[in-house]
Order: structure tokens, then sequence, then C-alpha cells
């Protein structure tokens, strides 16, 4: 694969991000829902989960790994993340070119209204499949702009409050304008199986610690329990409980590392009964006990640590 690391149209959105970068990984801005992001070395691949959103690189670039699937979002590309579902992400970068990029919450209430707006009728072809919980889509001349006037806003704090949310709104417009609109409309299109499934995984990452059932969460999306695990694993490419298993440990790594936690408590926290079990499978994840894990140690771009927005 060919990665795209620099595109000369995308000076601009660089210099922007950098004077809002003022350290390594994400970074909040002026609104809550943006962060930017910089980094300035090769970080093997790891695992990683993000909230919906959308991730636009202007320099630099990612590979993220979901199931047998690998996507490019780079400076020429930008990831579309509709569902929050772990994945193996590799990132490329140097001192001399770091990754730059900035990461857009996907707020479905300001998407329903975009999409009623726009007077969209119901996407056949959405509703007769699953679509994927992500995807990555060209960076276009459209999409660069609408980002580089979000970006010049966020320079001001009061222009930031005043003219963010239109910003904002703009990014999303140009994004149901683009080619991976449908997976966007299946998130508010409420009698779809995409949009119930999200509503199954929001319920999810507020409840990880409890003790939770297929049964449950398939209540929850309002399906059968067989109808909600074909179409959970078609979104996520996992089933709901091995979902649950690795949002725990992705949330015990950053308990572990970013709050010092010990293992024990880090194991109750996110709702293991047995420590021994917790040790096992989080060495089956990571590669490590989670007692070799140092605090405060930094992540990964991207990785929970580091994206305020993650889970």
């Amino acid at each position: 694969m060919q990665l795209t690391r620099h595109v000369d149209a995308n000076a601009p959105l660089c210099d922007l991000i950098r004077r809002l970068a003022t350290r390594p990984g994400f970074v909040s801005t002026h609104l809550p829902q943006v962060q930017v992001l910089s980094w300035d070395h090769y970080v093997a691949s790891s695992p990683q989960i993000y909230e919906p959103s959308l991730m636009i690189l202007a320099q630099g670039s990612k590979l993220a790994r979901l199931g047998p699937r690998t996507l490019e979002y780079g400076a020429g590309h930008y990831l579309v993340q509709a569902l929050s579902v772990p994945f193996m992400c590799e990132t490329f970068a140097t001192a001399e070119a770091p990754l730059l990029g900035v990461a857009v919450d996907i707020d479905r209430s300001v998407l329903s209204e975009l999409v009623q707006s726009m007077q969209l009728a119901p996407d056949a072809c959405v509703q007769a499949q699953t679509p994927q919980s992500m995807t990555s889509a060209a960076l276009d001349a459209a999409m660069r702009d609408s980002v580089e006037r979000l970006l010049q806003c966020l320079q001001d704090p009061l222009d930031a409050q005043v003219l963010g949310p239109a910003r904002m709104r703009e990014v999303l417009y140009t994004a149901l304008r683009g080619p991976q609109a449908g997976v966007l409309r299946a998130l508010v299109e409420q009698q779809g199986h995409f949009a119930r499934v999200a509503a199954s995984l929001a319920y999810l990452r507020e409840h990880y610690a409890e003790p939770l059932s297929v049964e449950a969460l398939a209540s929850c999306a309002n399906m059968s329990v067989s109808t909600f695990h074909e179409h959970f694993k078609r979104c996520t490419d996992m089933a709901p409980m091995q979902y649950l298993k690795r949002l725990r440990l992705l949330k015990a790594q950053q308990m572990l590392i970013g709050e010092g936690l010990g293992v024990a408590q880090a194991a109750h926290r996110v709702g293991y009964q047995s420590t021994s079990q917790f040790s096992r499978e989080y060495k089956r994840q990571f590669a490590q006990s989670p007692g070799d894990e140092q605090p405060y140690q930094r992540f990964a771009p991207g990785s929970l640590n580091d994206f305020s927005a993650s889970v």
C-alpha cells in the first residue's frame, strides 16, 4: 500500500494545526468537540479506540486494521469513525515531517438536523445492508476548505465560541456530501439496524464495569438476541461479549498508565471479579503483564490516554 504522507494543498492546514498543537499527542481546543494532534515518530501497530468522529490528517499517515480490513488515513484521506470500535493502528511520522491532524466529534443530533434540512430520503442501500463502522474517504477540496475554516476560528477564543459550532456543522455537512455519506446517515436513521447497534454501544460504554448480558444489550437495541448478535458483529467485526472484554482491557490500560492504579484496583474498576483472569486476558491483549505497565507513560497518538473523547 502506497501511503500519502504529504500533500502541498494541505500546507495551510498544517500551519493552523501547528499553532494549536502545544504538545505531542491530542490537544484540546477552544471547542470541546475538536482536538488537534501532532506526533513526531513512528509508532508500531497497537490497539486503540475512538469515539464517533472524523479524523482528518493534514500530514503523516496512519493504517487502521479492523478485522480483515486495512484502511489508510493520512494526508490524502480522512477517517470516518461512525461507531466506537476497537482497532489496531500504526502511525507513520518523523521529526522532519510530523503527523498533524484534527479530530471532530460526530454529534448525532447535529447530524440528524442536517439530514432533515437536506431533505434526504432514507437510503435504501444502507437499509438493505449494514454499513462499515470505519471507513476512509479522499480528502478533497471541499473537506479541506471546511476544516481550514474550522481551524481558523479556533485560533481565537471568541471566534471559537461564536463561530465554532457553525464551522463544526459545516464540516459534518461536507462529510454528508461526500463518498461516505451513507454510514453517517445510517447513524441517524432510527429504524435501521446500524443506529440501533450504535445505541447499544453508547449504553455499553456507560455501563461497561457492570455485569452485562447479550440479552440486556439486545433489549437496549430493541432487537431479538439473534438479530442483535448478527448485526452487532457485522458493525464491529466482533461479538458483543468480545467487544466488552476489549473495552474493559483498554479502559484498564488507561487506569494503569494514566492514573497509576494497581492491578487489582484497575481490574475491579473495569468489572473483573478475578484479578488472575484479568492479568491473563490483559497479557494476551497487550503482550505484557498489567504489572509491567509504567504509570504516566505516554500512549501512542490516538490511544485512550491521549484522546480524551475516547471511550
